[in-house]
């Protein structure tokens, strides 16, 4: 089976992330877990990668001040592709529930641009913000409000 990066990603959090954390300090152990579940070596190599990059900038990200109310986030063309209006919608809804702030959107939209896909779905979009927001120190209240969106389906039924 063809897996993106995006499924191991997914598979590796709702495996790991909040059970078994040390495995991620074990990439060789890791890689043979997912190996054994089926993904190539080279989808996972990149998921890695992902993930270590998400760990080195999340490393850097600091709380921001709130954005001026009249300010919007204008995206490039490139964003615009792999971010349709769903996903942009989503995100401008996190925003104004207080779930992301300046310094969170701009991260999870770089780590969305940092995936080898053409585009993604509100649904990817969703997990990927989860990771984002478990990856931060200091923003738990965000991750639970969001994980609490997930399972809720709060968005889903508004739009």
């Amino acid at each position: 089976m063809n897996h993106t990066v995006i499924d191991v990603l997914i598979y590796i959090f709702e495996q790991y992330a909040e059970d078994d954390v040390e495995i991620f300090d074990d990439h060789e152990r890791l890689r043979g877990h997912l190996r054994e579940a089926g993904f190539e070596s080279s989808t996972v190599r990149r998921a890695l990668d992902w993930l270590e990059e998400l760990s080195t900038t999340a490393s850097n990200v600091v709380p921001t001040m709130a954005e001026s109310p009249t300010s919007h986030r204008c995206y490039s063309a490139e964003e615009q592709l792999r971010l349709d209006a769903g996903c942009r919608g989503f995100i401008h809804y996190l925003e104004s529930t207080g779930v992301l702030e300046f310094s969170t959107r701009e991260l999870i939209i770089d780590r969305v641009m940092a995936l080898d896909v053409k585009t993604l779905d509100v649904e990817q979009l969703k997990w990927l913000v989860l990771m984002v927001l478990f990856n931060l120190p200091g923003y738990e209240n965000a991750y639970f409000s969001m994980e609490d969106l997930v399972n809720e389906g709060v968005y889903d039924v508004l739009h």
